[in-house]
């Protein structure tokens, strides 16, 4: 199973932020959009829709912690992960699955080319697999990928 498969069955929609706002109104659309991050997006004229990162739950829980709740009026460029991880549309469920474990990630940007073109959450991506499970099988016999332990 491909990335693309796992797109197509969950729609297009992507939930982002523009590199200017705050992290309250990224709380507010984390909420509203009801996922646990958003690409980062710089709006430019001359270069497009740029992804320059991800803003996670994970990413404002450590800020709070480590800074305190001043930083709800802070950009979200002052708490994203830079330099996200992505994948491709043709990527293998495996592959990305790796991913997520290698970089203790749950959310990954889906570029074709320079364009965004989706997201994958670990969810989706168990999702996929029971989808795809006979209805009979055992929970070992459903996942056959290993899955992110530090989460």
């Amino acid at each position: 199973m491909r990335v693309e498969d796992i797109l197509r069955r969950k729609g297009t929609r992507i939930g982002t932020v523009r590199i200017n706002e705050t992290v309250e109104t990224a709380l507010r659309l984390l909420k509203a959009e009801n996922t646990g991050a958003l690409v980062v997006k710089d709006v430019c004229r001359t270069e497009g829709n740029t992804v320059v990162g991800v803003i996670s739950e994970r990413d404002i829980v450590r800020s709070l912690t480590d800074r305190g709740p001043g930083i709800l009026s802070l950009p979200v460029t002052a708490v994203m992960s830079n330099h996200p991880v992505c994948c491709t549309p043709g990527d293998s469920v495996r592959h990305v699955l790796q991913l997520m474990d290698e970089h203790t990630v749950r959310h990954i940007p889906v570029l074709d080319g320079a364009s965004l073109v989706g997201v994958v959450s670990v969810r989706d991506l168990i999702k996929a697999q029971l989808d795809a499970a006979p209805p009979d099988a055992e929970p070992a016999e459903v996942v056959s990928y290993p899955v992110a332990a530090a989460q």
